[in-house]
Order: C-alpha cells, then sequence, then structure tokens
C-alpha cells in the first residue's frame, strides 16, 4: 500500500509540475543584432558575447557563396527587419538541439513580438524543413506556407 502511493504520488507531481511549465511564461532572450549573415542566420549580442545563430524550422535560399533564386530578398528583408527593430527575442525549442554542426544557436526569432520565420515564410522567401521533432511553432508555419504556394509568392512562383 506505502508503495502505491508513493507512485501515485510521484505522478501527480510531474503531472502538476507539467501543468506548470506550460503555464509559465516564454523563455524570450532580448538581443541585439550584431550582423546579417542571410535569410536564416545572423550573429547577435546578449553581455557583450557575440554568437552565431540558425533560425529553426526554415531553408531561405543561399545568397553567401552561392547564390539561389531569391536569396537576394531573403537576405534583404531578413537584415532590414533586424536592424530596423525596436526588440528582438530567441527563444530556443526544448524539443530541439541547442545547437547545429557548424555551432550555429538553433532559435526562434522574434522582431517587434512577430516571428521572423513566419514573416519569411508569408512572403514565400523561406521554405519550413528541418524538422527532427515537434517544434512548437510549425504547425502555424505550414499554414503560412501553405498560403504562400496558393499566392505563387517567392520561392513557390
Amino acid at each position: 500500500m506505502n508503495q502505491k502511493f508513493k507512485k501515485t504520488a510521484a505522478l501527480i507531481v510531474f503531472v502538476v509540475l507539467i501543468g506548470i511549465w506550460f503555464l509559465l511564461p516564454d523563455n524570450k532572450d532580448e538581443v541585439h543584432l550584431d550582423r546579417c549573415v542571410d535569410g536564416d542566420t545572423a550573429w547577435f549580442e546578449v553581455d557583450g558575447e557575440s554568437f552565431k545563430t540558425r533560425f529553426l524550422a526554415i531553408d531561405a535560399p543561399e545568397y553567401t557563396k552561392k547564390i539561389e533564386p531569391w536569396g537576394k530578398e531573403a537576405s534583404e528583408m531578413t537584415c532590414a527587419l533586424l536592424k530596423e527593430a525596436d526588440k528582438i527575442e530567441l527563444e530556443s525549442d526544448p524539443n530541439a538541439d541547442r545547437t547545429d554542426d557548424y555551432d550555429r544557436r538553433l532559435v526562434w526569432v522574434f522582431v517587434d513580438g512577430e516571428l521572423l520565420q513566419e514573416t519569411l515564410v508569408r512572403e514565400g522567401l523561406a521554405e519550413v524543413t528541418y524538422l527532427y521533432d515537434d517544434y512548437k511553432y510549425t504547425d502555424e508555419l505550414f499554414k503560412t506556407q501553405d498560403l504562400a504556394k496558393e499566392e505563387h509568392l517567392g520561392i513557390w512562383e
């Protein structure tokens, strides 16, 4: 009986902790732009530390070493939005690796409260991809991508 009580109590504590975790505010860190790289990569700075990021769940056409159609537009839009932002916040995804193979932090990027990945997908300047688990905002991204495809925007023309 005592063992059964312990298991039940542990399960209740676990369920309560999970519930509390879902009710906690988003864990976003405010950052400053250091420099843009392209449509899905940028360097940010926090407390004097600069680090490279890769935007989770999207792939924008290349415009660095390799030039792809819509790469210039994706890079320009990303850089313009980041440079003109009043507030940039980064959020990690609990289901994603913290960094990629190139030691870039994998993050959701919010520009003045708007998810940058969704903005790029909405304009047809990025594709939803590189999904290795169930990430936080992918349902919204897929809906947005379907609309961009229907409207033949950017890479979907």
